[in-house]
């Protein structure tokens, strides 16, 4: 009996997988012959919400539709009961970027107290929220930071950037542009760890700075206080491998 069982569970997972990938058939092609311009669907899935699937584009572009793919939605799907936002959790998931595999190579270190916990943040020195949030760090204990130079808003972002990259001391360098206003001096030397910061952020869709890296690979766009830096480190725990 528990044989049969077991077939007849076996026969109900083959024939749900069968109709799931020839509900996504009809979607994709739907959607395809419709709207000929949208991007490449990555992929399809059943939301927690009957009759309504995501659409995940451009690596975390998330969008929805139904079962026939008749209609497009963009914007939030919230569930009222758990009072979360699914569409921001699936989007943070899916821009997560593994700690471990940042270049940190190409970053300088600034470490207060003991070091012991990490973040890692890409900023650009003409950023003014950068410098909000440089000032708020400097309440942060017990942490090394890994700064990736990220200079994207203009070509002085960039000089400014190599300068401090070229200074014997670049966390000091980069503390007295950020903190007290203090540009570091011209100078020049092997620049390319700029240029490599700049397209890994392309890459990974780093768009604005500041953007925070945890170890546990959750990523904060924009300027945060001291407060939530401290709860979101005390949260973070690393990827297990």
């Amino acid at each position: 009996m528990k044989l049969l069982q077991q077939i007849v569970l076996a026969g109900m997972l083959v024939c749900s997988l069968g109709t799931a990938m020839a509900q996504e058939a009809v979607i994709r092609k739907n959607l395809a012959e419709r709207l000929p311009n949208l991007p490449k669907i990555d992929e399809v899935s059943k939301t927690p919400m009957n009759g309504l699937y995501e659409l995940r584009l451009n690596d975390s572009e998330i969008f929805y539709t139904d079962a026939e793919g008749n209609f497009l939605i963009q914007g939030h799907l919230i569930d009222t009961k758990a009072r979360r936002n699914l569409t921001e959790e699936r989007v943070d998931k899916l821009s997560a970027i593994d700690f471990a595999a940042l270049p940190l190579k190409d970053a300088f270190t600034v470490v207060r107290g003991n070091g012991k916990r990490k973040m890692a943040v890409f900023e650009d020195p003409n950023c003014g929220y950068c410098k909000r949030f440089e000032k708020d760090l400097q309440k942060v204990s017990d942490v090394t930071v890994y700064m990736f130079l990220y200079p994207i808003l203009s070509p002085d972002s960039i000089e400014k950037s190599k300068n401090i990259w070229c200074t014997k001391d670049k966390a000091k360098a980069w503390q007295d542009m950020m903190v007290r206003d203090q540009p570091a001096p011209k100078a020049t030397c092997d620049t390319t760890a700029i240029e490599r910061n700049v397209a890994f952020g392309k890459k990974h869709k780093i768009t604005g700075t500041p953007t925070v890296f945890f170890v546990d690979g959750s990523r904060v766009p924009g300027a945060i206080g001291a407060p939530q830096v401290e709860k979101l480190l005390a949260e973070a725990k690393p990827e297990a491998k």
